[in-house]
């Protein structure tokens, strides 16, 4: 779980210097609406691949492999801001690299849990991992935007390769229980495979498609965040990352009180509030409030991003069967990261055309 936090406090920071460095440069709405694409569209891409290889090879081999090639990646993206001004081409680009490694971090990292812990104490595992995820997207993005504000986009993609050293070197003393063989069939099959089961189950199509709707609306608050401080409020760095911790906070919030909830309401009624909830509350940013208001706003609206994210991930959890679990939860990574990859696109476009604020409200 270190591992976890460390590896996504470093991703968060390394988001942020890249939104930052291309607000900077003075991109336009939908450029700098590319850095959540990058993000999230190479999840949606390598997911079935890297669902399979979970359930194929050495899980912990595969997770050193991706924070060592992400590691790498950020000292290249710091070296580029070091030296000149880096195209936004290049920004992005890289930004999509370091993704691919977390497309293959994290199937790999989520299976895990089925066989680390029992499966009554399952659902708590994920949430805990959930809560640690989005512990570092609070502390995360405020800690880019004081990075960023101190040093520039260059030290926080050099922040982020720390971090990445940090979780290579906790994942290096990692010593999981041995694993029982598993098939090492042709990697389309695996995947087939997995697309079958998913097919079959109405409960999984049924998450696949709310996490769809889901993230592809609520995509446009993660997207235009750089451009809510800059252009809707006038501000820099710091404040960025403020606006990015109030959601994050909101997430940690939402994440620690999930047992609570769930406890004494039906999975239906959490995912129901949990959207409006959070549409409520960007439509409230949309009005552009005070600071202090818009800050309050966002934490809401982080509970109930993780609310309903967390349903998803527990439902695909504890609805698959354990020889595709692997596959299961990259499917479901993949249209949880598809939706947000795609719909900042969209919305980043949107916002070109009809503003930051129009294109929260709508």
């Amino acid at each position: 779980m270190a591992g976890v936090l460390v590896a996504n406090i470093g991703n968060a920071i390394q988001a942020v210097g890249a939104a930052w460095q291309l607000t900077a440069a003075g991109e336009p709405a939908d450029v700098v609406a590319l850095v959540q694409t990058a993000l999230n569209l190479p999840i949606l891409l390598l997911a079935l691949p890297a669902g399979a290889w979970a359930d194929m090879f050495d899980r912990r081999r595969i997770i050193l492999t991706a924070q060592a090639a992400m590691l790498a990646l950020s000292l290249l993206l710091a070296a580029l801001a070091w030296t000149a001004e880096p195209p936004a081409a290049a920004v992005i680009g890289l930004t999509a690299l370091i993704a691919c490694g977390i497309a293959a971090f994290s199937p790999a990292m989520g299976a895990s849990l089925r066989g680390t812990v029992p499966a009554p104490e399952l659902a708590a595992a994920v949430a805990l991992n959930i809560l640690i995820f989005n512990a570092a997207r609070a502390v995360g993005p405020a800690l880019g935007g004081a990075v960023v504000a101190a040093g520039g986009a260059m030290t926080a993609f050099l922040g982020a390769a720390l971090s990445y050293l940090a979780a290579l070197a906790i994942y290096a003393r990692w010593r999981p229980a041995p694993e029982p063989p598993r098939p090492r069939r042709a990697l389309t099959a695996m995947i087939a495979e997995g697309l079958r089961h998913a097919a079959a189950s109405r409960e999984i199509r049924t998450i696949l498609l709310r996490a769809a709707a889901f993230t592809l609306a609520g995509a446009a608050a993660w997207a235009l965040m750089p451009l809510v401080a800059n252009d809707l409020l006038g501000r820099g760095p710091s404040v960025y990352g403020l606006l990015l911790g109030a959601l994050g906070l909101g997430a940690v919030i939402g994440a620690a009180s999930a047992t609570f909830f769930r406890a004494r309401f039906t999975a239906e009624a959490i995912t129901r509030a949990a959207g409006v909830i959070y549409g409520l509350a960007i439509v409230g940013v949309s009005l552009q409030p005070p600071l202090a208001a818009m800050l309050a706003l966002l934490v809401l609206a982080g509970a109930g991003w993780v609310q309903a994210l967390s349903g998803f991930s527990v439902s695909a959890q504890l609805w698959a069967p354990r020889e595709v679990v692997g596959r299961i939860v990259a499917l479901a990574s993949a249209v949880t990261f598809g939706g947000i990859a795609l719909g900042s696109w969209l919305w980043g476009h949107f916002a070109e055309s009809y503003g930051v604020a129009g294109a929260l409200m709508a």
